[in-house]
């Protein structure tokens, strides 16, 4: 915490809506350990420092995705990608995974769809269905299905959903390198639907694709002058997939994946901010600086979708070192 009461209380009201690029980049650019104290201490200012929120991530539909993201092994254009396509799931069978997800500590639980946009009918009927038994298990229920339009966010938010997924992926500027078949605006346009209608949004990006870290302060400047801030913001780190134009691309280093997070917690003082994809690869000393810096979610579970996550057993482990230290 700050030592000093006032500069505590001056820091807390300090929600900004107005960043500049320059500004971001600048704080990104600190010293590091400059860089994480700011933002650890911001970051206690608003929330508790052992409240870290475990999210489970479940693919409801998989492969076949029309989009050409070049990330993404569920994109259709990436005929190489070793991955078996499936149909929506039955409802009642992600409620039963939903339940198996909260007995393993899970408090959110994500579906999401290869879709490039919702269509109206029995499937996504049958995602509302999803939604509210989720909804009736007191988990929080968030979704990723592609666009939306105003009516389907509404449709969504009567069922009990909590927050919908949709995330800028990079910078505006560097977007066209990654995705060809939807646009930014796209993507701005459905994140507007979703808080028209009430939903919290989850919008965050990734991390390793080539970008810069001009790129990477674009598009966090972007998410931070949202107004209000996206409630959750993952930041995920590239998991290369063989087969996928970005397969050669190299790991994430634990220390820039640490800049973000911290930048993140900064610009965006009271979001959930979420250690994402490619975590698996990172220690656990590095994942516990990223929640020192001001993470304070993780998904939780084997899976990400179709991509391999830190396991919950690793977790477990995890979280009992983070904790306090009991004698044995």
């Amino acid at each position: 915490m700050l030592d000093n009461p006032q500069k505590a209380s001056a820091v807390r009201a300090e929600i900004r809506s107005d960043w500049t690029v320059d500004e971001v980049e600048a704080l990104m650019r600190l010293p590091l350990l400059e860089l994480v104290g700011q933002a650890s201490n911001l970051h206690r200012c608003h929330h508790s420092a052992d409240d870290i929120q475990k999210a489970s991530l479940l693919s409801i539909k998989t492969g076949g995705c029309p989009e050409d993201c070049a990330y993404c092994p569920q994109s259709a254009h990436h005929k190489e990608v070793d991955l078996d396509k499936e149909k929506l799931m039955n409802p009642k069978h992600v409620i039963s995974l939903a339940k198996r997800a909260q007995q393993a500590g899970a408090e959110r639980f994500c579906m999401g769809a290869a879709w490039r946009k919702v269509r109206d009918g029995q499937e996504f009927d049958n995602v509302l269905e999803m939604v509210r038994g989720v909804n009736d298990l007191g988990m929080e229920a968030c979704v990723t299905l592609g666009m939306l339009q105003p009516h389907q966010a509404e449709a969504l938010a009567e069922a009990g959903l909590k927050a919908y997924n949709h995330n800028l992926d990079t910078s505006p500027e560097f977007y066209g390198e990654i995705i060809g078949t939807r646009t930014y605006q796209d993507r701005l346009e459905t994140l507007s639907y979703c808080r028209d209608a009430g939903l919290d949004l989850c919008c965050g990006g990734i991390i390793g694709m080539g970008e810069s870290w001009r790129d990477r302060a674009s598009m966090l400047q972007v998410l931070a002058n949202f107004d209000p801030h996206p409630e959750s913001v993952p930041i995920n780190a590239l998991i290369a997939t063989k087969g996928t134009p970005l397969e050669h691309r190299e790991k994430v280093q634990a220390f820039d994946l640490l800049r973000m997070i911290a930048t993140a917690r900064i610009v965006m003082p009271k979001t959930r901010v979420r250690l994402s994809a490619g975590r698996s690869d990172f220690s656990t000393a590095e994942q516990a600086l990223c929640f020192l810096a001001g993470a304070n979610s993780v998904f939780y579970g084997d899976v990400l979708l179709t991509a391999p996550n830190a396991g919950t057993g690793d977790d477990r482990d995890m979280f009992a070192a983070l904790g306090s230290l009991t004698d044995a």
